[in-house]
């Protein structure tokens, strides 16, 4: 049974006349499914006033104002409201003006292409200004508007450095048509548009990096083959201080499934040195290089059980203060002394808050806009004031969840059917004991991904409906080094969806699941674990739920064909036995619990051809098969109303299901 929903519906109209248990689970899905609601925050340059970003109800999204040396109330300058397109995130230019970046979808022919488009305006809303180059003459598709890479360029008031995507122009009626093309570098002034090359095009750039005076430091660039990048290897450039020229950094072996080598991430221009990524025994470890041509390099930090998986970065310039790792929680390690002594004081301070990041800082460092949050509390967004010592609260990170009592995420291991110990995560309906429940295995997407200790809003909707949920970090999980990463989820998924089988079958070991009512759910390839758990034990689960999965392995490879990423996919994904014995839809006739799909038809990762493919082949089974698909919307469902009436749904399958 297919069921329809559009992402523009009202969440359901007749809530008065349905039964109390259908209206309390409406909107416990309301709650829950609401977007952020706020989603990106920046300080002035100043730090006397405050954006964020407040999504709506649907798709609209607006920018708010706040003056912080007054209570004023906040002032909303633009609600944007499109379907097909989002604030991929805003920042302060200046004092005055605000610099955008808008992200969409569109369907040229029949491929779906996403574009980013970077504007301007006044903190007041008006004189928007477009700040990328277009002419129709173009003769292809530029897709990058253009990514900011420096906020501040030392003696460049009002003006920002941003990446520019140069295509060859026709030549018809004109002599100035462009026919440079590949990656640039411009000088743009946020009020007029005006800009100025900085780095010529080069065909085979991917990306740049400045250092905090604005200057451009590292190029990364790779082979191209007739499809795009061919997949191989990619390498990086760097100029010293005093010159233009570059120079060899590092080479990315990009080959296997783990790319080997130094990867640069930031530079500190005061050290002259390059912060980047590079493997020590099987594991990412945080190590410097050298900038003035000799190339030393020093380890700063490494592990021997996880990943160093990130910097922590300051300020309008981007300043390294730190690193970052995840164990059973995720820690911050700050190389600043001062910050050190902050991030400290304010655990002490927020004691039931102890994942503080910091989000952004004035030009001087002296304002930080944080957010404190736990698996229990989405988090609160403050304003600490070095100078004072002052913490004030601003806003709650997700509104319509304030004050609700949340499930204790608790880190749990447990033993693989081949004695291999297992890290996940385990959260109880809050007021539980945690025996004989209704249980939810959640395996995470990626497969090169991990879940961490923290607030998921999909998991706390499933223990607020009664449900224990269990979140595996199976073998194919990323942040635990290379060895247990193995071949990836896809070409090792018997290892990775055995794992995650083997996580309920603890559970009912453990007496925490009533094996009668234990279901499994994912989204992305969690979705496709969800479903290959059946392939693999089809009496386990009694449910399944698949948001956006993968359900076919070579369709997975093919979709990507008319896409750059083809050569990437194609080799992540493989040849062999496995595609086709690990391809849920091939095996329709395993399955013996019913199954959910859902999918936005606007989906770029895993297009909705593999939850239509997954639902006529379990049909033509004789299998129990639902379908909610949305129109529009994308891999992530960017949506308040579409996450509401995804998760009713859910809560309606689950509880039919599982005979609740």
């Amino acid at each position: 049974m297919r069921f329809l929903a559009s992402a523009s519906l009202a969440v359901l109209a007749t809530l008065a006349a349905t039964p109390v248990s259908a209206e309390e689970l409406a909107e416990t899905a309301a709650r829950f499914g609401a977007r952020q609601s706020v989603s990106d925050v920046s300080i002035s340059p100043s730090g006397n006033q405050l954006l964020y970003v407040s999504p709506g109800s649907s798709s609209d999204e607006t920018i708010y104002v706040v003056d912080l040396n007054s209570d004023a109330p906040p002032k909303a300058i633009v609600t944007m409201n499109e379907a097909k397109a989002r604030l991929n995130g805003c920042d302060w230019a200046t004092d005055e003006r605000i610099v955008c970046d808008l992200y969409g979808m569109q369907e040229i022919g029949s491929t779906l292409l996403y574009f980013t488009r970077p504007t301007a305006m006044k903190s007041d809303g008006t004189d928007v200004t477009r700040l990328m180059p277009d002419t129709s003459r173009a003769l292809g598709i530029a897709q990058r508007g253009g990514d900011v890479i420096a906020l501040e360029v030392d003696g460049e008031d009002g003006a920002i450095l941003m990446t520019r995507q140069y295509i060859k122009e026709t030549s018809n009626n004109t002599r100035l048509a462009n026919n440079k093309e590949g990656l640039g570098v411009d000088l743009v002034n946020v009020t007029t548009g005006r800009r100025k090359a900085v780095e010529d095009a080069n065909r085979l750039a991917d990306n740049y990096i400045a250092d905090e005076t604005g200057r451009i430091r590292i190029m990364q660039v790779s082979d191209r083959s007739a499809g795009g990048y061919d997949g191989n290897d990619v390498r990086y450039l760097f100029r010293t201080k005093g010159s233009d020229d570059w120079e060899d950094l590092s080479v990315l072996d990009a080959r296997g499934d783990r790319a080997k080598g130094f990867y640069p991430v930031a530079v500190d221009s005061a050290k002259d040195v390059a912060y980047g990524f590079e493997r020590v025994n099987g594991f990412n470890a945080l190590f410097t290089v050298s900038l003035d041509g000799t190339g030393k390099q020093k380890l700063v930090m490494a592990r021997d059980d996880v990943d160093v998986d990130g910097l922590e970065r300051i300020g309008r310039n981007g300043r390294v203060v730190g690193a970052t790792y995840a164990t059973e929680k995720r820690t911050v390690e700050y190389f600043d002394p001062e910050l050190d002594r902050i991030a400290k004081g304010l655990a002490r301070a927020l004691p039931d808050a102890p994942l503080v990041s910091i989000v952004d800082t004035d030009l001087s460092e002296n304002r930080l806009v944080l957010i404190a949050s736990s698996d229990t509390d989405p988090g609160t967004f403050y304003l600490y004031e070095k100078d004072t010592r002052q913490l004030s609260e601003l806003l709650p990170a997700r509104d319509p969840l304030v004050g609700r009592e949340m499930g204790k995420m608790t880190p749990v291991t447990y033993t693989a059917r081949d004695g291999t110990d297992i890290p996940g995560y385990l959260t109880l309906p809050p007021g539980s004991e945690g025996k004989n429940l209704p249980t939810v295995v959640l395996p995470h997407g990626g497969p090169g991904s991990r879940d961490v200790w923290g607030f998921d809003w999909l998991v706390q909707f499933l223990a607020a409906r009664g449900y224990a949920v269990m979140q595996p970090n199976f073998r194919g999980s990323s942040g635990y080094g290379d060895a247990w990463f193995g071949k990836n989820g896809f070409q090792a998924w018997e290892t990775a969806v055995g794992d995650v089988n083997d996580a309920g079958k603890w559970l009912v070991a453990e007496g925490i699941a009533d094996p009668s009512k234990m279901a499994i759910a994912g989204w992305s390839y969690g979705g496709y674990a969800a479903l290959q758990s059946q392939v693999a034990d089809p009496d386990l689960f009694k449910a399944v739920v698949a948001i956006a999965p993968v359900t076919d392995l070579n369709l997975l490879v093919e979709e990507n064909r008319r896409y750059t990423s083809y050569i990437n996919v194609q080799r992540f994904v493989g040849t062999g036995p496995h595609v086709s014995s690990g391809s849920p839809a091939r095996h329709a006739d395993a399955f013996a619990a019913p199954v959910l799909l859902v999918h936005g038809t606007y989906d770029l990762n895993v297009g909705s051809a593999h939850s239509k493919l997954m639902e006529d082949r379990l049909e033509g089974a004789g299998k129990s098969v639902d379908y909610l698909e949305f129109e529009g919307l994308d891999h992530y469902l960017v949506h308040s109303q579409a996450r509401g009436i995804m998760l009713k749904r859910m809560g309606e399958f689950l509880d039919t299901s599982l005979g609740r």
